[in-house]
């Protein structure tokens, strides 16, 4: 088995889990940059897969799964965004090409996102695998991950013989994850969009392991480890029941405002709030999961509630105890709605 993208912890992560399965001989561990964190027993090979020097590495190896995990969002130490893009994009069609001049490679894993669904106002309420996006992302890793899911699906006709399995990611949370929503959430105010609370779905870092795992291998119990299959923990929550739970504030903005925050924050290397989280935090994003139980035969450990829970234990107190954050709102509403003439509802947690 070879796999992308090691010098990233959750990569690194997977390589050191991957190795405990009976099934798996050799882990081949690839990245342009050596990882600081170990690898276990993988034999570690330092190569830039936007390079052809990836095919040769695949040759010599003589491996017969690939695991593409060097489909990020945010760069790696000081890289840039192009730098991103390039690994992204360039390093995915190099990779494939790979691949494809391959006659040992039989399964191809590949993490992607949600993001390819993109976030605007006239959404579904939920999308399933086959739901195409109402507005295409116009840039950042969004974009990027609809060109690399697009490449893949030119390999998948090329070579029929090989197992595709894409994965799409609802937002990643956890302990140890680096993310442009996990560095957002760690702001100590939060600025969000006048007008709008969006709904948000999390998968645990620990469920992106394991179901990365389970797409790994041949398929068992009648199950079809190949397709596209979304991946995320069940329920959603409003991004207003997020900062509550963080004890963190919310600076309600206009959206221009939000945008200006958005690359003064980026301008500061505070956090990537890009383009396409703006939407996110704006319009919000849920997916269906069907596939994933049904055809993948996995369900996640954690839901979305439990998975945000746990960033938060991760994270420590913010600025305010999230029960007294609560009851303010909640007082705030109640003096709102009662000078408008209407009954208070408690607000949800």
């Amino acid at each position: 088995m070879l796999v992308t993208g090691v010098a990233r912890r959750l990569a690194g992560r997977f390589v050191r889990r991957i190795q405990r399965d009976a099934q798996v001989d050799r882990v081949v561990a690839v990245d342009a940059v050596p990882p600081e964190h170990h690898l276990g027993g993988a034999d570690f090979i330092q190569a830039d897969i936007r390079q052809a020097t990836i095919a040769r590495v695949l040759a010599e190896t003589g491996a017969d799964t690939v695991v593409h995990m060097d489909v990020t969002g945010t760069a790696l130490g000081g890289g840039s965004r192009a730098t991103v893009k390039e690994t992204n994009v360039i390093g995915t069609m190099q990779l494939l090409g790979a691949c494809q001049k391959s006659p040992s490679v039989k399964r191809l894993v590949v993490k992607s996102s949600t993001n390819v669904y993109g976030s605007a106002s006239r959404d579904p309420a939920v999308f399933t695998e086959t739901t195409p996006a109402k507005s295409l992302p116009s840039g950042g890793f969004a974009k990027d991950a609809v060109e690399v899911e697009g490449y893949v699906r030119g390999f998948a006709r090329r070579r029929p013989d090989v197992a595709v399995c894409v994965l799409r990611f609802a937002n990643i949370l956890g302990p140890t994850v680096d993310t442009p929503l996990a560095s957002y959430f760690a702001l100590p105010v939060l600025p969000t969009v006048f007008g709008y609370d969006p709904r948000l779905q999390f998968v645990h870092e620990d469920d992106v392991i394991e179901v990365l795992r389970i797409a790994s291998h041949e398929a068992r119990r009648g199950t079809l480890n190949s397709g596209t299959f979304n991946i995320a923990g069940d329920g959603v929550l409003l991004l207003s029941q997020c900062s509550r739970r963080l004890g963190r504030p919310t600076v309600p903005l206009l959206l221009p405002a939000v945008t200006w925050a958005g690359s003064l924050v980026r301008t500061l290397g505070m956090t990537d709030f890009s383009p396409e989280q703006i939407r996110l935090l704006t319009h919000g994003r849920v997916v269906a999961t069907d596939q994933m139980r049904d055809t993948l035969g996995f369900t996640p450990k954690y839901t979305t509630a439990e998975t945000f829970a746990d960033f938060v234990r991760s994270r420590g107190p913010g600025l305010l105890p999230p029960e007294a954050l609560s009851g303010a709102v909640d007082r705030i509403a109640a003096l709102s709605l009662r000078g408008s003439g209407h009954p208070p509802t408690q607000s949800a947690n």
